[in-house]
């Protein structure tokens, strides 16, 4: 079969290069344009556009995929395959493919449409995940469900752990799915739930949150958005301290947001219901560290409130 896989996130990765070594044809792949990246702020190119290169794959990158309308009935694929792309199509691309227009949606669908699925998916608290293939329609990851693979969520994963699993299982789910293209199930519409995509001052915590809530959104959010709080320093000036997934659920109580203790152990804060041990922080302008090494910096002490 003659194909066209449309992708921009690092997750298409080994879905893309199953592609490349199937029996299938891949005729081009669609991805976003070069975009400032760094410090240096020096054009990037996207991985999937590095892959397809390195196999003398075309390469097609607009602004607007419906810019490049002409050139892709012009490659008259039979089947067009999305995975995180990051651009609406227009029906007159997702109907242009003789054997239709898929999706691979990193969530067990109707849960979790929208972008950030994986971190909603450890921010709920769900057990399971995975990803489904599903048809493209104009209403945003609402097609017929073609097929799902499943995998379990581990009890202390992050966002960044499960993304890496869930892009392995890419082309388990890809093959499965391009031999049941003739099938497809209608979504229980009184399931879906969405999730927007995160920007960083999302990861502000809410410590009026429950503890075993706010220590799932640290994992869910790392790498991306990251987590953090504030605090005032000797000086009076408010302060973030991003916060990382090395945290520890514990019983003590107290005012949300208050630092029950501050050693060696880490800083204890209190939650809406119970409260939670920080034991790696990074404070602006600093490295990564220790928890107990940034309170003996005299920085926070027993008894702050964080915000």
């Amino acid at each position: 079969m003659t194909l066209i896989f449309m992708a921009t996130g690092e997750i298409a990765l080994p879905t893309l290069q199953w592609i490349i070594d199937s029996e299938h044809e891949l005729l081009a792949v669609v991805t976003q344009p070069d975009r400032p990246a760094g410090r240096s702020m020096e054009l990037r190119p996207p991985a999937v556009k590095v892959l397809a290169e390195q196999h003398n794959i075309p390469v097609l990158q607009p602004e607007k995929i419906g810019l490049i309308h002409d050139e892709l009935a012009a490659l008259a694929a039979e089947l067009h395959i999305v995975m995180a792309y990051g651009q609406f199509l227009p029906r007159k691309i997702y109907e242009m493919a003789p054997r239709g227009c898929i999706n691979l949606h990193a969530s067990l669908l109707p849960k979790y449409r929208g972008a950030s699925c994986i971190q909603g998916a450890i921010d709920a608290g769900d057990r399971t995940t995975g990803i489904t293939i599903m048809h493209v329609v104009q209403v945003l990851d609402a097609g017929n469900i073609i097929s799902a693979e499943e995998i379990e969520i581990g009890e202390k994963e992050t966002g960044g752990e499960l993304h890496d699993r869930l892009a392995d299982l890419g082309p388990q789910a890809i093959e499965n799915g391009i031999s049941q293209l003739g099938q497809g199930r209608e979504q229980d519409e009184a399931q879906v739930s969405y999730m927007p995509k995160l920007e960083r001052k999302d990861g502000l915590i809410d410590w009026s949150m429950a503890a075993e809530q706010i220590e799932r959104r640290i994992r869910a959010y790392h790498p991306w958005p990251g987590t953090f709080t504030t605090f005032t320093d000797p000086k009076g000036k408010e302060r973030r301290l991003k916060v990382f997934p090395q945290t520890e659920v514990t019983s003590s109580t107290g005012n949300h947001g208050e630092i029950l203790a501050a050693d060696d152990s880490g800083l204890e804060v209190a939650c809406g219901a119970g409260s939670l041990r920080l034991q790696l922080v990074q404070p602006d302008g600093k490295k990564q560290m220790d928890a107990g090494q940034f309170s003996r910096g005299g920085q926070i002490q027993k008894g702050a409130i964080l915000g």
